[in-house]
C-alpha cells in the first residue's frame, strides 16, 4: 500500500529571493519597454512626412493648407495631439470642420467639410458671411463664388433666426417680381426688410407667424394701390407694416402739386 509522499516547504528565504527576482524581471522589462517606447516616439522614422487633405475643397487648396498647418504640429505620429490639429485645420479660411487621424507609419488624413456661404452678415463695412446653418464666419469676400447673396443683420447669437425668417419671407413677395436683398432685426425685436428695388419695409414685431401675416396682406394688396397711380411694386420707396389696420407706404414718382418729395399712400385691409 503506498502512502504519500509529505509535501516539500519552501523555506521563506527562497520565496523571498523567487519574489525579488520576478520583480526586478518585470521592472526590467518595464524599463526595455519604456526604452523602445522613447526611441519609437524620437526616431525620424516617424516624423510626420505625410498629410493627406480630402474633402469637397472649393476655397481651399490641399496643398496651400499642408503648408499652412504642418509647421503648427507639434510631435511625430505618436506623439501629435489629434485636437490641437484639427483645431489648426479649423483656423484656415472657409474651414468649417475637420476630422483628423493617424495613418501608419508617419502620415496623417484629415477630411475637411467648407463653409456654404448663404449670406453676408453684419454691416456693409464687414467681411461676415453666414452659412445655410446660420454659423458665422469671417472670410475673403474676394473668394466667393456665388453672386447677389443677401445681407443679414442682427443681434449676437441671432444670425439662425435671421436666416429662417429670411427663407419665410423671400418667397411671399414672388408675386410683386422684387427680391428680398436685406433683413435685419433690431435689438428691440423689430424687423425691416430691404428690397432689390432699394426700397425698405419696416415690418414690426411679434412672432414669425405675425410678421408673416403682415408680409403676406401687403403683397395682396400692394397692387391695388399702386395700379391707381399707374405704378407696379417696382416703384415702390418705402413701406410701413406696423399698423394693426393697414400700412403706409411711398411710391417714387408720386407727388403733390409742386412737391419733389413722393407722397405717402395709406392702405387698410
Amino acid at each position: 500500500m503506498t502512502r504519500n509522499q509529505p509535501t516539500a516547504v519552501v523555506p521563506f528565504d527562497v520565496k523571498l529571493m523567487n519574489i525579488t527576482a520576478t520583480v526586478m524581471f518585470m521592472g526590467c522589462l518595464a524599463a526595455c519597454v519604456m526604452a523602445v517606447g522613447w526611441w519609437l516616439m524620437r526616431t525620424p522614422a516617424f516624423n510626420i512626412g505625410r498629410i493627406v487633405v480630402e474633402g469637397e475643397l472649393v476655397h481651399n487648396n490641399a496643398v496651400t493648407l499642408r503648408a499652412n498647418v504642418a509647421p503648427a504640429l507639434k510631435g511625430n505620429f505618436f506623439t501629435v495631439d489629434l485636437k490641437s490639429a484639427q483645431h489648426a485645420f479649423e483656423q484656415a479660411p472657409w474651414v468649417k470642420e475637420a476630422q483628423v487621424r493617424r495613418e501608419y507609419p508617419n502620415g496623417l488624413r484629415v477630411i475637411l467639410k467648407e463653409h456654404v456661404a448663404e449670406a453676408f452678415w453684419g454691416p456693409d463695412t464687414g467681411t461676415g458671411l453666414v452659412d445655410k446653418a446660420g454659423e458665422v464666419f469671417e472670410a475673403n469676400l474676394g473668394e466667393l463664388d456665388r453672386e447677389g447673396l443677401p445681407r443679414l443683420q442682427g443681434p449676437e447669437g441671432s444670425a439662425l433666426r435671421v436666416l429662417q425668417m429670411f427663407r419665410m419671407l423671400a418667397p411671399t413677395l414672388r408675386p410683386l417680381n422684387v427680391g428680398l436683398d436685406g433683413l435685419t432685426l433690431d435689438a428691440r425685436g423689430g424687423w425691416e426688410m430691404a428690397l432689390d428695388n432699394e426700397a425698405v419695409i419696416k415690418l414690426g414685431g411679434g412672432t414669425a407667424e405675425e410678421v408673416l401675416q403682415r408680409v403676406q396682406r401687403f403683397v395682396r394688396t400692394l397692387p391695388q394701390i399702386t395700379s391707381q397711380y399707374k405704378r407696379t411694386a417696382v416703384a415702390l420707396e418705402s413701406a410701413d407694416l406696423r399698423y394693426d389696420d393697414g400700412y403706409a407706404l411711398r411710391l417714387k414718382g408720386v407727388t403733390t402739386g409742386s412737391s419733389a418729395a413722393a407722397t405717402p399712400a395709406r392702405a387698410r385691409r
